[in-house]
């Protein structure tokens, strides 16, 4: 039996044991059930299923043995239609594989509390984050883009600890490992190759992970008229380049290799409330320490406004490079640079939402269009049916997935 699965296995005997008293001495341990399915009216060029659906179990608890320690334990359990979740079962600690796990460790951590201080270790979900669909400072963040449009965070193994002095809160991290975002799966619509590949085979020659950990920290100041925070990165882009061989014979394959670059990353945050309204931002500076990659800076700023049950909120998200052209990557962060953000939601009643979310590019190149209408059907059920639309030039990030609007309708049993 190999390291990995001697791992697993201690894992998941780890799990049991942790919910059993979760069961026993905790009356609440959240969790749902969610049916998703997905409807796209046209065919992509590499793939011409028009109809995907998604079955996702996830199962939470908690646990406090004591007032300044608190154990949180929660896993996935997955189906899919359209081969994005594995076919074998095994328990996956580490979110590392091209495909969705079938079974997770969503959560495994302990948090120690006492006198403004808090330890966090274990896996778990890590946001700096101040600001919405772009974000510049929250490195410790990866997300699972099978679907590019509809991500999801993936949580991370490390530990962060927090001291809180008054207003003023200092935070460090330190990850065991990068945890990668889950980019599209060659053979799936949410990849478009360039048009020299066209026809050609592509081989997937998998990943090229990094052997050292990472590590950031933070100053955050709250409360007052203004909220403010200066963060700094040490560690590896979670979003990979792309090495490309090319053939070295007539019909032969590309082979793609995903790398990820060491980075350092120096960041910023602010939100200002006033009486009418809030502005808010977020920026950060990447510079690579091995010169792997030009040097560049993405930056957001945002304007929110509560108009009674209306938020609304514009802004607009810009890079600015310092270097030569980047290589090939995937790195819908910088994509999205160059645009205006605009997000409207709207609170019909307590058990009635809809929210309205746009980006369009400054070069007017790309647009993308996400309306939603979210229900709660008795307690414990919610619909959510969604509409994204996509259009633009082929050469633009959004435009190049002029094929993928879609409709979907969501229903979650929550328990």
């Amino acid at each position: 039996m190999s390291f990995g699965d001697r791992r697993a296995k201690c894992l998941a005997v780890a799990l049991v044991l942790w919910c059993s008293p979760l069961s026993a001495q905790v009356p609440w341990a959240p969790g749902f059930i969610e049916t998703r399915g997905l409807l796209f009216p046209q065919e992509a060029a590499n793939d011409d299923t028009r109809a995907v659906a998604d079955v996702l179990w996830r199962q939470e608890g908690l646990f406090r043995p004591a007032s300044w320690l608190q154990l949180a334990a929660g896993a996935d359990l997955r189906a899919n239609t359209h081969d994005e979740v594995e076919h074998v079962w095994r328990l996956d600690w580490e979110d590392r594989h091209t495909h969705r796990p079938r079974l997770a460790v969503r959560r495994l951590a302990a948090t120690v509390a006492a006198r403004g201080f808090t330890l966090d270790v274990g896996k778990q979900l890590i946001r700096w984050a101040r600001t919405d669909v772009l974000n510049p400072i929250d490195r410790f963040a990866p997300r699972d883009y099978l679907n590019v449009i509809d991500s999801e965070f993936l949580p991370v193994i490390g530990a962060r600890a927090a001291l809180q002095l008054g207003p003023e809160t200092l935070e460090g991290v330190w990850t065991l490992q990068l945890t990668p975002s889950r980019i599209p799966l060659l053979d799936q619509r949410w990849t478009v190759l360039p048009p020299e590949a066209a026809g050609a085979s592509v081989v997937d020659a998998g990943s090229r992970f990094p052997t050292r950990g990472q590590a950031g920290g933070r100053w955050r100041h709250t409360g007052g008229r203004f909220e403010a925070g200066l963060s700094f990165f040490d560690g590896f882009n979670h979003h990979p380049e792309i090495e490309v061989r090319t053939p070295t014979v007539p019909g032969g394959a590309f082979t793609l290799t995903r790398v990820f670059p060491r980075i350092r990353t120096y960041g910023a945050d602010f939100a200002i409330p006033t009486g009418w309204l809030t502005l808010k931002g977020e920026a950060a500076y990447f510079t690579s320490p091995h010169n792997a990659f030009p040097e560049y800076g993405l930056y957001v700023a945002e304007i929110e406004r509560q108009i009674g049950e209306w938020l609304l909120t514009g802004g607009y998200a810009g890079e600015v490079v310092t270097g030569e052209e980047r290589p090939l990557a995937f790195d819908p962060e910088r994509s999205l640079a160059r645009s205006f953000i605009v997000r409207a939601a709207y609170t019909v009643d307590p058990r009635r939402t809809v929210a309205v979310e746009a980006v369009g590019r400054q070069s007017g190149d790309g647009y993308y269009l996400n309306a939603e209408y979210s229900q709660a059907v008795g307690e414990f059920w919610r619909l959510t049916l969604t509409q994204v639309i996509l259009a633009g030039d082929e050469d633009d990030f959004l435009g190049r997935y002029d094929r993928n609007s879609h409709f979907s309708a969501a229903l979650r049993l929550s328990f």
